[in-house]
């Protein structure tokens, strides 16, 4: 199962059915990191420095970000969709085809 780290704005229903599911999931709110205008570069070093894919809703910066510089642990980009429960599963499906979630 993925080590995965959810930014501030990622819906907290999905990484309920993404634990449930036996992913590894820590949110920044648990992290101590919310709230406090990280950038997203950090955000970013943060899930990385613990060896952890991002889960994000910020699709545009998150992209550039990965584009400029694919030394990370792994980006998920997610577009908002109220079927939290299809969304995890959507995502359990992308991890499950992927060896490993590092730089993509």
């Amino acid at each position: 199962m993925a080590r995965l780290y959810a930014d501030e704005n990622f819906p907290l229903q999905v990484v309920e059915h993404l634990r449930r599911f036996g992913h590894e999931v820590l949110t920044i709110q648990e992290d101590g990191c919310a709230g406090q205008a990280i950038t997203d570069p950090a955000v970013l070093a943060r899930a990385t420095e613990q060896g952890r894919a991002l889960l994000t809703l910020n699709r545009r910066d998150f992209i550039r970000l990965h584009l400029h510089d694919s030394r990370h642990g792994g980006i998920i980009a997610c577009t908002f969709d109220a079927d939290f429960e299809r969304q995890a599963e959507r995502i359990a499906a992308v991890i499950g085809t992927c060896a490993c979630l590092d730089g993509r």
